[in-house]
């Protein structure tokens, strides 16, 4: 039916279908739209304005996102979800249900109880084991959710599920999607930052890429370690105005090669990007100088001390970052994978992001900036019920895909409430179930962003983070 309709290309005499032609008048109109887009959005890349390419499409009830990232996988049972039914299970056989199992899976398995006790606190009653000393004063803020499910039980492609919504990698990560969708409101800032470990996450650098979206969205390292950015600082007697000099002439020239190359992406990107770095030279060294900062406030997020300086950097770091406009900061603590000697293990991790994780949501709070920043606490997976690889009372946990806890403060979500939950000992959730696609609509939409009109068109069909499509989990948002 389509050869109905024909007519000879003029550079090389084949013919075009009905389909072909209209396609192509389609990207011919979609190139002058997009010129008109990028006239208006280099207007209003002003200092406090918004310049996304597409903009909220539902009513934001969050303007940015701090995504805490404990990658290895923390143990859900013994952080929020306590399992009385362990103490009475202790050291009795386990069998795993199912048939997927991590490679660190081997010999006769062991009910193992927590190492730790757990109270309730605030108004909330929210369970919280002992080493969470300094969140606990903060837990009616919080929202917990024990429904979540992922669909991998090894630590690379969970990362990249969390991450990304592909368990494969190579698709554009969540700060990356919010930044296509929302833009920055700082021009001289990256919409989508990270703060790593000195080793990077399993996976590596897949779990904050741009993916097929445009380069530039892919999240900014921060390294951990020395300069957070590599030649930040220009060479010496290298002058502010030599090298706008030089930007420019690159631009001209790259400018004449981008004519005669439309389409061509990674170069628009690379542009956009010199330009970026160029203004990053003035913004940055005051943004990362926590001097500035109070005695106060460093001593309460842990600068200084141990051993939570490390971490405590990165959460203020974040707060100073979210303050001057960047939509998604994403901090890694690890490694949560605790095979063995969870006691010690867990009980080391916590001290070290439990001081500055409360201090980082009483700071929001009282500078008037939680109820539009969004905060996330989230591992790849949780840990099962039995014993590790080592017996006596080397205790640990194994992979858990179908268990785990996340919880939220902030952006919209219900405060002081825990949501679903799992079974008597802690193998798998059985209320408010839903695949990890359904959270990642659900912060989608607590920004603003609806998942079936966040798109691009790559490889053949619109793409969109959840993947498939699902639903926002509606009992997280208040």
């Amino acid at each position: 039916m389509s050869r109905m309709f024909s007519c000879p290309r003029p550079d090389t005499g084949i013919s075009v279908t009905r389909r072909e032609s209209l396609f192509g008048i389609g990207a011919s109109l979609g190139s002058i739209a997009l010129s008109a887009l990028l006239s208006e959005e280099s207007s209003a890349m002003a200092p406090g304005r918004p310049s996304g390419h597409l903009g909220p499409h539902l009513t934001p009830r969050a303007k940015n996102c701090i995504f805490l990232t404990m990658e290895g996988g923390p143990s859900h049972i013994d952080t929020f979800d306590p399992k009385p039914e362990l103490e009475k299970l202790h050291l009795k056989e386990f069998i795993r249900q199912g048939k997927e199992k991590s490679a660190m899976e081997s010999g006769k398995r062991y009910y193992v109880r927590s190492p730790f006790k757990f109270h309730q606190w605030g108004q909330s009653g929210a369970w919280m084991s002992e080493p969470w000393v300094h969140l606990r004063e903060m837990a009616d803020e919080l929202c917990f959710y024990r429904g979540c499910q992922v669909d991998s039980v090894n630590h690379p492609t969970a990362m990249y599920q969390l991450n990304t919504g592909n368990r494969f990698g190579g698709d554009p990560g969540l700060g990356a999607w919010i930044n296509y969708g929302l833009g920055t409101v700082n021009r001289d800032l990256p919409g989508f930052v990270v703060l790593p470990e000195v080793s990077y996450p399993q996976g590596g650098a897949a779990n904050w890429s741009n993916g097929y979206l445009p380069a530039s969205y892919q999240g900014t390292p921060l390294r951990p370690k020395g300069s957070p950015i590599l030649d930040l600082a220009p060479p010496k007697d290298f002058t502010r105005d030599r090298q706008r000099r030089n930007l420019d002439l690159l631009a001209s020239l790259n400018a004449r090669h981008q004519a005669a190359h439309p389409w061509h992406g990674e170069l628009e990107a690379r542009l956009q990007s010199y330009e970026l770095a160029f203004r990053m030279q003035s913004t940055v060294p005051g943004l990362l100088d926590l001097g500035g900062e109070s005695p106060r406030t460093l001593s309460s997020y842990g600068v200084g001390l141990e051993p939570t300086d490390s971490f405590g950097r990165k959460c203020l770091l974040a707060r100073r970052l979210v303050e001057r406009g960047v939509r998604f900061v994403q901090l890694y603590a690890g490694s949560w994978d605790s095979h063995d000697y969870i006691e010690r293990a867990h009980g080391n991790l916590i001290r070290q992001v439990d001081r500055p994780i409360a201090a980082l949501l009483a700071d929001l709070k009282q500078r008037g900036m939680l109820e539009d920043t969004l905060v996330v606490w989230c591992g790849e997976f949780g840990r099962t019920p039995d014993n590790g690889v080592r017996g006596g009372t080397a205790y640990g946990r194994d992979h858990n895909p179908k268990a785990m806890t996340i919880w939220f403060a902030g952006g919209g979500v219900r405060a002081g409430h825990t949501l679903g939950a799992t079974d008597e000992t802690g193998t798998v959730a059985v209320e408010e179930v839903r695949h990890i696609r359904d959270l990642h609509i659900t912060l989608l939409k607590l920004l603003g962003l609806d998942d079936n009109r966040l798109t691009f068109y790559h490889g053949g069909r619109f793409k969109q983070l959840s993947q498939f499509g699902g639903q926002a989990i509606e009992a997280l948002i208040a």
